[in-house]
């Protein structure tokens, strides 16, 4: 049973820290490039022109609006079963005879241990993304840039 401790001890060592901070690490990248990119949306639609009836306007003036993102959620599951096991047979017999002048006894005797380990796991990771309206502030000052385009035209 030398083994049992070792196996025991590396699958109870198993990196969940690590596992959790990465996704955390992922996910707080994964917002920045979304942040971004709606950033980037909403620089194409400024830059967007459409001309209706003889006037240009942007995107963003006709009231298109970029989506922003965020995630709200997130779940790291983890499932390790494992299970132990030994038997030990000890086993005896024993033969006695007795003949006229002649006295024999056998024994047989054995002995056998057996361990086994087994062992399975399973994860998995999910997010959740949900659509969000722009900041407030960046709303603003769309309205803002929306209300200068119509002054200046």
């Amino acid at each position: 049973m030398a083994q049992t401790p070792k196996v025991a001890k590396s699958l109870l060592s198993a990196p969940l820290p690590d596992i959790i901070e990465r996704l955390g690490l992922a996910i707080a990248t994964a917002q920045s490039a979304l942040d971004r990119n709606s950033m980037s949306i909403v620089a194409e639609m400024m830059e967007s022109k459409v001309e209706l009836n003889g006037t240009e306007y942007n995107l963003i003036a006709l009231g298109f609006t970029p989506t922003f993102y965020a995630f709200t959620e997130a779940m790291v599951e983890a499932k390790l079963d494992f299970s132990i096991s030994e038997s030990t047979e000890v086993g005896l017999s024993a033969t006695v005879g007795v003949d006229y002048k002649v006295f024999g006894a056998s024994v047989t005797a054995s002995y056998a241990r057996k361990f086994g380990i087994e062992s399975s796991g399973s994860s998995s990771i999910s997010a959740k993304l949900v659509s969000l309206p722009p900041p407030e502030p960046l709303s603003r000052v769309i309205d803002s840039i929306i209300e200068q385009d119509q002054n200046n035209q």
